[in-house]
């Protein structure tokens, strides 16, 4: 098929459609960008290449076809023996998986979902669940024990111990007095929507202590009352 007759712009559209329901800003969030681009891209403006690694990187996809518009889209997936000596091939994807709801606490616990930020607003609750439309995909990573969810870390605020685009495994805590004071961990606030902060007591016992690795970033609290989950993160994933 000719690449003039199915222009790449045609081609992220079908990529929104498949793996974001249609939704740009969903797709956006999982690419590393804003809506705005995801329309402009759609709409005829060719993305930089950054964006179509983002997008090879993200899903499950026939590059012939992201880049050439040859074959088809969904690429064939075999599973694979793990290897001891590379952290990228202990991730293996399930990709039947995002068809189905998962109860994060109680199903599969060796398979993690990966999920968009905007979907664990609400995690500290008891009952927190996970929809199948929330997951970008599900994981097994052996070394991750005791893990409920994956999330990509976005910005720089982290840096060095994390960099814009990792993949950060969380342990939900249900409870505040389990804390581990000076670790990361990931945040759902009312305010500021999820952040992902070295926390240390605060000045007073309403609030937390966010602190950023990045030094360019100040420290700054939280009120506890504005939280409405928490995460520690126990484990980083890193693709060069």
């Amino acid at each position: 098929m000719s690449t003039n007759k199915y222009p790449i712009s045609q081609r992220i559209k079908e990529l929104v459609a498949y793996f974001a329901d249609g939704n740009n800003s969903k797709f956006a969030a999982i690419i590393g960008t804003n809506e705005a681009n995801v329309r402009n891209y759609i709409t005829g403006t060719a993305p930089k290449f950054d964006i179509i690694a983002s997008i090879a990187r993200s899903f499950e996809i026939n590059y012939d076809w992201l880049l050439l518009g040859e074959g088809s889209m969904i690429k064939k997936l075999k599973k694979y023996q793990m290897s001891e000596s590379s952290l990228e091939n202990q991730l293996i994807k399930e990709p039947e998986a995002r068809h189905r709801a998962i109860k994060v606490d109680e199903q599969q616990p060796k398979c993690i979902p990966l999920v968009l930020a905007d979907a664990i607003a609400g995690f500290g609750s008891l009952e927190f669940a996970i929809q199948d439309q929330d997951i970008q995909g599900f994981y097994r990573v052996p070394d991750f024990v005791d893990v409920n969810f994956m999330i990509r870390v976005k910005g720089s605020s982290m840096y060095p111990k994390y960099n814009s685009g990792d993949v950060v495994a969380c342990r939900i805590i249900r409870e505040s007095q389990f804390i581990q004071w000076n670790k990361v961990h990931v945040l759902a606030t009312t305010e500021q929507g999820i952040l992902i902060k070295r926390l240390k007591k605060g000045a007073s016992p309403e609030c937390l202590l966010a602190v950023s690795d990045n030094k360019d970033y100040d420290p700054f609290e939280v009120p506890i009352n504005e939280i409405t989950g928490l995460a520690i993160v126990i484990g980083v994933i890193r693709l060069e």
